[in-house]
């Protein structure tokens, strides 16, 4: 079994089976819950590229064998969309649906401006992880849309850090930073989300797959196992191949652990 991907939406780990037979090109995906309260015990063996999903869902997995992980130079993609700032860069132009432009905050004072189709809002502030949320502009299409956020990314950072939201977690998010910044909008809607992860502290960081979850936000796991909690970046996990059992070497306690 390998890792090959994850879905922040659904909560899920995506593991691939392997092929059914040595004439199969593809091998099935299986989404495993990473819901609170779901326990997983596997251990983690070699790391190499997790190769590419397709189909329906993404229940097919073609693997690769290359050492690079997550992905070899052959199977890393990046989004076009993404990298735009208003001067669209596909061969024509085909985002001509409402968008959203929006601040996403995450705990304890970190701020970032994006943009994604209006339908989405909610659903993407989620895949972050978001604490809270706030709804600036809706417009016509991507392009005005990225170039709002460009123009706003003068000021406000475009991008935080997976490390940066794992550092956060546990600490108090500060209300009144986040008003401040809200005082120079007028603000459509705004959004606040709680991932019930109950956290009296920091994690410790690690990369597992042991243990009893105590919840996701956004592609952050948060395990607890042994006596301390741990928090796993889900990219860290894939391309891992997997093996039943637990985690087989010596973590480093959370300071709840010694009671």
């Amino acid at each position: 079994m390998q890792v090959v991907g994850y879905d922040t939406v659904s909560g899920t780990l995506l593991v691939s089976r392997g092929a059914a037979a040595e004439h199969d090109e593809s091998g099935t995906v299986e989404a495993v819950s990473l819901e609170p309260g779901a326990e997983l015990s596997w251990a983690l063996d070699e790391r190499h590229c997790a190769g590419t999903l397709y189909g329906s869902a993404s229940r097919s997995h073609v693997a690769c064998d290359e050492p690079d992980a997550p992905y070899c130079a052959s199977h890393r993609s990046t989004w076009v969309c993404a990298r735009c700032t208003g001067t669209c860069l596909k061969d024509e132009m085909d985002c001509y649906d409402d968008h959203a432009v929006y601040l996403a905050a995450f705990a304890p004072d970190a701020f970032k401006v994006g943009v994604t189709k209006a339908w989405r809002l909610e659903t993407r502030l989620r895949e972050q992880g978001a604490d809270r949320g706030a709804h600036l502009y809706t417009v016509s299409n991507g392009r005005i849309a990225r170039e709002l956020e460009a123009e706003l990314a003068t000021d406000l950072s475009d991008f935080v850090r997976v490390d940066t939201k794992l550092e956060g977690l546990g600490d108090r998010f500060d209300e009144g930073a986040w008003e401040s910044l809200l005082d120079g909008f007028d603000v459509l809607d705004t959004f606040t989300f709680d991932y019930g992860l109950d956290l009296a502290e920091r994690p410790v960081r690690e990369t597992i797959a042991t243990g009893t979850v105590r919840g996701t936000k956004g592609r952050i796991l948060v395990l607890d196992h042994a006596g301390s909690t741990y928090a796993v970046d889900l990219r860290d996990l894939v391309g891992y191949e997997l093996r039943a059992g637990t985690v087989d070497r010596d973590l480093q306690s959370s300071l709840g652990a010694f009671g």
